[in-house]
């Protein structure tokens, strides 16, 4: 083995802690986990997803008014209307 292998064999990296220091769940800022308004969400007029349309459905059944359920409401809209069923029903 040459003395250039030997030295670049030694020279190692800890890229452990080099992904540990780049990873936000590791050293997370708590304001950068705060919940934003739905009006504020970059993706907030695309179409509700699945999970907030069944959640939606369930609320509004549970609350007997099948009105509240609409399928064409963005995500922020169903965020929206799904707090204010909880809300309404105490959760």
């Amino acid at each position: 083995m040459s003395s250039q292998n030997r030295a670049a064999g030694k020279a190692s990296v800890n890229h452990k802690a080099s992904a540990e220091a780049d990873n936000p769940k590791v050293n997370s800022d708590p304001s950068d986990n705060q919940i934003k308004d739905p009006d504020e969400w970059v993706s907030g007029d695309e179409p509700m997803t699945g999970a907030q349309a069944s959640y939606l459905k369930t609320l509004s059944e549970q609350a007997h008014d099948p009105k509240a359920f609409d399928p064409d409401l963005s995500k922020a809209e169903a965020s929206k209307r799904i707090d204010e069923l909880k809300q309404k029903q105490g959760h």
